[in-house]
């Protein structure tokens, strides 16, 4: 009975997309006394973070894509080319994110993704607790999220 009433689309729109984000936040700000705190504050906008390891010509060997958002950090990608992983680069990288997120943007955590076959170890050893693994997502794959406590 709810299909007749409604046209049903499912093309890719970004203005819907936007909008649908938009009233979903109005929606949890209203909802969360949580949220509500942090509107008007530094901490309620994603601000973009990235840390880059480049050669001297250029060329980026690594790097670290994320972002802040009430004082977490979230690091969405983290890469380094392979003739350049195991000595420390990426745990560089990632602690230079960390550093920054704690120092400039009043962050007191940090989480991300990774799949079972990337690097839940090398989440581990950079000081990183598994809170949640979904099995077979994609099929045949963990992915697993991670947390951490950031110091000042």
């Amino acid at each position: 009975m709810v299909s007749r009433m409604f046209r049903i689309e499912t093309e890719v729109d970004k203005e819907r997309s936007q909008f649908l984000r938009s009233r979903l936040r109005e929606a949890n700000t209203a909802a969360s006394p949580v949220l509500r705190s942090l509107s008007g504050t530094p901490g309620e906008r994603e601000v973009p973070l990235h840390v880059w390891a480049l050669e001297p010509g250029g060329s980026v060997v690594g790097g670290l894509v994320g972002h802040t958002w009430a004082t977490w950090l979230h690091v969405a990608y983290l890469w380094v080319d392979g003739r350049h992983r195991g000595a420390g680069l990426g745990a560089h990288l990632l602690s230079r994110a960390e550093r920054l997120a704690v120092s400039s943007r009043g962050c007191r955590a940090s989480r991300l993704e990774t799949w079972d076959f990337q690097a839940p170890d090398f989440y581990r050893k950079q000081g990183y607790e598994v809170v949640c693994a979904i099995p077979d997502y994609p099929p045949g794959i963990t992915e697993y999220t991670l947390t951490k406590r950031l110091l000042p």
